[in-house]
């Protein structure tokens, strides 16, 4: 199941992305809300795998690499749904330099979660920014063959 969760949240993000290159005008807001989801990916791949992460929490790019990036989040995931243990401990720190355990399985839920979450904020600051939103919803991309 995490496989195709993972999977559908890398088509929902791709579907953000499509409209952030494409669209002017889009809030700030909105762009620093997707670099977060990003990043996000990107911390929790790296704390799974036990690696530094480049990017910081709130760190911010160029909507040009918003793809690239996306990539080698979902590339470290499936990394890591193939190689490591979805029951191992995994003992990380927050940002604020917090130790925490947790397991692999219930972390990549987090993070795929975590992304549905903020996406979900993005679709308002869009519809303020009078962009209709792109359809995520998982059972409608699920009917329309989407996954």
């Amino acid at each position: 199941m995490l496989e195709e969760i993972m999977h559908y949240t890398q088509i929902a993000d791709q579907k953000l992305i499509d409209i952030f290159q494409n669209q002017k005008n889009i809030s700030p807001k909105a762009h620093a809300l997707f670099c977060h989801v990003l990043n996000a990916q990107h911390i929790w791949s790296h704390r799974i795998l036990k690696q530094q992460p480049k990017y910081g929490v709130w760190e911010s790019y160029e909507v040009d690499r918003f793809a690239e990036i996306s990539n080698t989040n979902f590339q470290l995931f499936d990394q890591i749904l193939k190689s490591v243990p979805l029951d191992e401990e995994i003992t990380y720190a927050t940002s604020n330099g917090d130790k925490y355990t947790g397991i692999t399985k219930d972390l990549l839920f987090h993070a795929f979660n975590h992304s549905t979450y903020h996406r979900a904020q993005i679709a308002t600051l869009f519809k303020a920014d009078g962009i209709t939103p792109p359809v995520t919803d998982y059972v409608i991309l699920k009917r329309n063959h989407q996954l």
